[in-house]
């Protein structure tokens, strides 16, 4: 029992810090990510390359004065932002980044809470984080407020109807709830995946978990709670300082919950593409050898010499990374780590690909498109989803 007390407070600790960490850096990621896709520069004078900007951002909201109006609900108002936090903090829990490994002789799992209905856990407790949108624009007192908890509210329970059509379908094919369990049945190679799975792929109930997904976490082109030129600032009109900033940390906690549930659902979790023995184990450190030796070269030949020494470093660390990958002694966790975070990843980069692409939809479109379109769609592939998995 200690042992298992001591390792669960180390891993909640681990958790905790590269979370906070990756959801401060997402938003460096998405800036950088947005620039380029506007030719722009993005973040570069806060540090190397800008890597200081996420702290420099932290400090200034800390240190900003917390203004709360006179007019305004206090307990629900200070409520509200503590609420969709820590709903966001909690789905973290569940959610298993690889497979079970053994820590100084003892086996543990690479999550904080091996349940078996995981699934259902996170689709509970992610419901529960529109209350914290809904209440924040009721308590601010404020009609633009208001207006965005309201439109919030409509949205999210909206689209998570489709959402959990779209869940169901790859929980038939599997048969269990537990997020582990569904890793399990999707080992072997991509075609075992639920999204290319034999003899009923699950590609049209991914692209609209992916849909709902971006509508859940209010991201383009679903930001309508929060439409800047129709609402001010929409729910969080009112709010400053941190409480400001726990929205938008909820937002990008809520990315990264939707993104592994993607991963964990459709895309085989920590699985790699094909089995190691076809060479599969050997891809992270190609990919890390090619990043680090264009890193080198680019820093030789710097666009800007304030690059140079960044470039130099990247370079350094990606080449270390390389070496780290072949080792046999670290592969059996580091390399399930690199394909969930590569899986995740590159979801999260298509929630900013698509920030930076599409335009805001018009409010009756919104909820048209989820009633209209994606609803009967969604109930029409776990129709013949279930017809399928009875019939085979």
């Amino acid at each position: 029992m200690d042992a298992f007390v001591v390792i669960s407070l180390i891993k909640a600790a681990v958790i905790a810090f590269v979370l906070l960490t990756a959801v401060a850096y997402l938003q460096w990621v998405e800036r950088k990510v947005i620039a380029h896709i506007q030719l722009r520069m993005g973040p570069y004078r806060v540090g190397p390359h800008g890597l200081l900007q996420p702290l420099a951002d932290v400090i200034k909201l800390i240190t900003k004065e917390d203004m709360m109006p006179s007019y305004v609900n206090k307990p629900i108002y200070l409520l509200a932002p503590f609420l969709a936090v820590s709903m966001s903090l909690l789905s973290i829990a569940v959610i298993p980044f690889g497979p079970t490994i053994s820590v100084a002789g003892y086996q543990t799992g690479m999550q904080l809470a091996d349940l078996n209905i995981g699934v259902l856990y996170i689709l509970a407790v992610s419901s529960m984080g529109v209350y914290g949108v809904a209440l924040a624009g009721w308590a601010s007192n404020n009609k633009y407020a208001l207006l965005g908890g309201l439109r919030s509210s409509a949205q999210m329970i909206s689209y998570e109807i489709p959402m959990a059509l779209a869940i169901a379908s790859p929980l038939l094919i599997s048969n269990t709830l537990s997020l582990k369990e569904l890793v399990a049945t999707q080992s072997g190679s991509v075609l075992d995946w639920n999204v290319l799975h034999r003899p009923f792929p699950q590609i049209i109930a991914f692209l609209i978990f992916l849909i709902a997904g971006f509508a859940e976490t209010n991201r383009v082109p679903f930001d309508l709670p929060e439409a800047e030129n129709e609402l001010v600032a929409g729910f969080h009109t009112e709010y400053s300082s941190m409480k400001f900033a726990s929205f938008f940390m909820a937002e990008y906690l809520n990315m990264v919950t939707v993104s592994s549930l993607a991963t964990l659902l459709f895309l085989g979790g920590w699985e790699a593409p094909w089995p190691a023995a076809k060479g599969s184990n050997l891809i992270p450190s190609v990919i890390f050898l090619v990043a680090g030796l264009t890193a080198l070269y680019h820093a030789a030949h710097p666009a800007r010499q304030m690059d140079k020494y960044t470039l130099a470093a990247f370079g350094i660390v990606f080449l270390a990374l390389a070496g780290v990958f072949v080792l046999p002694i670290v592969q059996s966790w580091l390399l399930p780590l690199f394909w969930f975070c590569a899986k995740a990843g590159a979801i999260l980069f298509a929630f900013m690909w698509v920030r930076g692409t599409l335009p805001r939809f018009r409010y009756d479109q919104l909820m048209s498109f989820a009633w209209k379109f994606l609803f009967p769609v969604a109930m029409l592939n776990l129709l013949v989803t279930s017809f399928l998995v009875a019939w085979f």
